[in-house]
């Protein structure tokens, strides 16, 4: 794959970032998006799994932002997110899923809601729907997530998929 191609499919990522489509990223995204998820699964945000995360969603903010804003205005505008995925992500993908584990890490938390560690598909599916990913497409995505045919979808799963999904490799 041609790399105009591979830096096409990262900039079609960037819209899932930028959750309130300004045009940039910034960190209102990720507080609105552990906002957005707290209130689909009526958590409180001062709870402990609401203020993990918040917590999580200001370490993936700094880990996103140390990676791509490069000229530090704490705004990562597209050619910014291309930028840093392409220059830095594309051939170390777990790096950056290390990046977001924090804020997956409580994500699946609020998710899980008997406790036992790991997310129902249809969970999931709410987490990927608040994200912004489409309904139909966010129920076929937390299936094949499911690669035992459990039901329940751990962290691992979780943070693979999304190395996969945001690093795009070519």
């Amino acid at each position: 794959m041609v790399t105009s191609e591979y830096e096409r499919r990262i900039a079609a990522r960037f819209a899932t970032f930028d959750q309130d489509g300004n045009g940039y990223i910034d960190r209102e995204d990720f507080s609105g998006a552990a906002k957005a998820l707290l209130a689909e699964f009526g958590t409180a945000a001062r709870s402990d799994r609401g203020q993990a995360l918040y917590i999580g969603a200001e370490a993936f903010w700094q880990g996103m932002a140390g990676i791509a804003d490069r000229d530090g205005d704490q705004r990562i505008t597209r050619e910014e997110f291309v930028h840093g995925a392409v220059k830095r992500l594309r051939d170390n993908p777990d790096g950056f899923a290390e990046i977001a584990r924090p804020f997956l890490h409580a994500a699946l938390a609020v998710a899980d809601t008997d406790d036992d560690g790991a997310a129902g598909v249809g969970n999931v599916a709410r987490v990927l729907t608040v994200l912004g990913v489409a309904g139909d497409l966010a129920g076929t995505v937390a299936a094949s997530l499911d690669a035992d045919g459990d039901g329940r979808i751990g962290e691992e799963e979780i943070v693979r998929a999304f190395a996969r999904y945001f690093t795009v490799p070519e």
